[in-house]
């Protein structure tokens, strides 16, 4: 990890504002709040530009326009708590607000995670994404079945997919467990102590270049008018 990186001061404010989760606290502790966030903004700074060696499209990105604000939005949610309890970058070539595969880093704690791909993308997206894995089916596999792939996220998340095949597939196809995924993400959880150990940001890279290959044949067929 970048020696100017402090890890330790944004989990201890992220654990401080679990339990404070009021604006009251937090104007009490703005200063603490500013701190913490300027640090992840240095660190996603870090991984942009080191990604951005093996990954050209997100060279041109500035760390602040990659960050999710901290404010919740409360209106529709049962859980009036006013911030979320984590710092969240979307790493994207088009911007945080993309249907394109992109990195993403969230830092919290006891929660922290690294995801590369494109979550619950809107339909016609996913219907690109998903006749380009019927298309390519073995281009996909040979992807995430990868040694490098498998050792470091295990596999492609499965855990949101339709129960059945999707309109106009076959439910017989040999192809359609991959066809019925809904997102096209792999994940890696970290705990607090790999988050604080001074290897974090380069194994966050290390994950993001082994998940480039899935991100370009993602955004392969999104490219095409």
């Amino acid at each position: 990890m970048d020696a100017g990186i402090d890890a330790k001061t944004i989990l201890s404010f992220l654990k401080k504002l679990e339990s404070n989760n009021s604006k009251e606290w937090m104007d009490l502790n703005k200063k603490e709040y500013e701190k913490a966030k300027t640090f992840f903004i240095e660190m996603i700074d870090y991984v942009i530009k080191s990604t951005s060696k093996f990954d050209g499209t997100i060279a041109h990105l500035e760390s602040k326009k990659t960050i999710f604000r901290i404010n919740r939005d409360v209106r529709f949610s049962a859980n009036k708590a006013p911030y979320k309890n984590n710092f969240g970058s979307s790493i994207n070539r088009d911007g945080k607000k993309s249907n394109m595969a992109g990195y993403y880093l969230h830092i919290q704690n006891n929660g922290t995670f690294i995801g590369a791909g494109v979550y619950m993308p809107q339909a016609d997206t996913l219907q690109k994404i998903r006749q380009e894995i019927d298309y390519n089916t073995k281009g996909f596999e040979k992807i995430v079945t990868s040694k490098s792939f498998k050792d470091f996220y295990g596999s492609i998340d499965d855990s949101d997919k339709l129960k059945t095949a999707p309109k106009g597939y076959d439910k017989e196809a040999t192809n359609i467990e991959w066809l019925k995924l809904k997102s096209f993400i792999a994940i890696k959880n970290f705990s607090n102590a790999q988050v604080l150990s001074p290897d974090f940001l380069e194994d966050v890279i290390k994950g993001f270049k082994v998940a480039k290959p899935l991100i370009d044949f993602i955004n392969e067929p999104l490219q095409i008018e």
